[in-house]
């Protein structure tokens, strides 16, 4: 399945076990959500509550549920789906799969999948500048 457009993977410093609050925190930021922009970690909110839910949220729903607008929402709610994280259909938005440990298999395979294809292109590259 091609579902990523992105794929943004940061090395950070993992915390040694913490409150849950820090690790969802830490494996969002592993996975790109915080920008400098976002101040108020809207789009980690909102992936939480994605989780949380383990079913579809309507743009409203998660407004409501973020405190935010629902313009903020469809935003943050964009970047995910770019990134491959979230998922689109008519009853609204759900993550792509159950769990986070589900999540980091499928980005691994993403990853896995991405690289073979830069290797098999950088064969043929080599071999067209080596003739």
């Amino acid at each position: 399945m091609e579902y990523l457009k992105e794929i943004r993977i940061l090395n950070i410093n993992f915390p040694q076990k913490r409150a849950l609050n820090e690790e969802l925190q830490a494996f969002s930021s592993c996975l790109g959500m915080f920008n400098k922009r976002d101040k108020e970690k809207s789009c980690f909110r909102i992936f939480v509550h994605l989780l949380e839910e383990k079913g579809y949220l309507s743009s409203e729903q998660l407004a409501k549920r973020s405190n935010l607008s629902r313009a903020t929402v469809i935003h943050h709610v964009s970047r995910l789906i770019d990134s491959g994280l979230v998922m689109k259909k008519e009853q609204g938005y759900f993550l792509r799969f159950g769990s986070l440990e589900d999540l980091t298999k499928e980005i691994e395979k993403d990853v896995y999948s991405t690289f073979k294809k830069l290797r098999e292109m950088s064969k043929r590259i080599d071999r067209e500048i080596g003739d």
